[in-house]
């Protein structure tokens, strides 16, 4: 596996929206593989494509802990993933490995309907909630180009990029 170069704020490629994939195929599944290794070396628990520069529909994450406390693995490699469904709403604190050093609070829906196709390009559907409906509405708001800090307020968003900037 290999270790991809995660790209950060202000690189203009974040704020480009993804293509759909049209081939599951045996590359892909080595790029999810790639990504995953990338997101555990980073000690993130999401990455999408677009952060490694590549600009399809493909997202990776593993909670790893759920509200309960288990630690056990929960992978999902989703492909051109969409949210068909909404419940909810809540303000969680996020952080993201493109704006690293920045956590932020941002309202997100609770519980979310997703439908994907899985590594092995079959169609997939499942609700989730909690910390991997955070996630995942992260994840894909990369993909459309958009960053967790787009979603504060202007001022805020305007405080943070300052900040960003003089330390690029």
């Amino acid at each position: 596996m290999a270790i991809l170069e995660i790209l950060t704020y202000p690189n203009p490629i974040l704020k480009k929206a993804c293509a759909p994939v049209t081939d599951v195929n045996d590359e892909l599944r080595k790029f999810l593989d790639d990504m995953l290794e990338t997101m555990y070396q980073n000690a993130g628990i999401g990455l999408a494509a677009i952060q490694v520069g590549r600009l399809i529909r493909a997202i990776v994450v593993d909670i790893r802990e759920d509200e309960r406390g288990s630690s056990e693995s929960k992978v999902h490699k989703l492909i051109n993933p969409e949210i068909l469904e909404k419940e909810g709403s809540k303000k969680c604190e996020e952080g993201c490995l493109s704006v690293p050093g920045v956590r932020e609070e941002v309202i997100r829906a609770e519980k979310i309907k997703v439908r994907a196709l899985n590594e092995n390009g079959k169609k997939v559907e499942f609700i989730a909630e909690g910390l991997l409906a955070i996630c995942i509405q992260h994840e894909i708001d990369h993909l459309d180009g958009i960053l967790f800090v787009d979603r504060l307020s202007k001022l805020r968003r305007t405080m943070i990029k300052k900040k960003l900037n003089k330390l690029t």
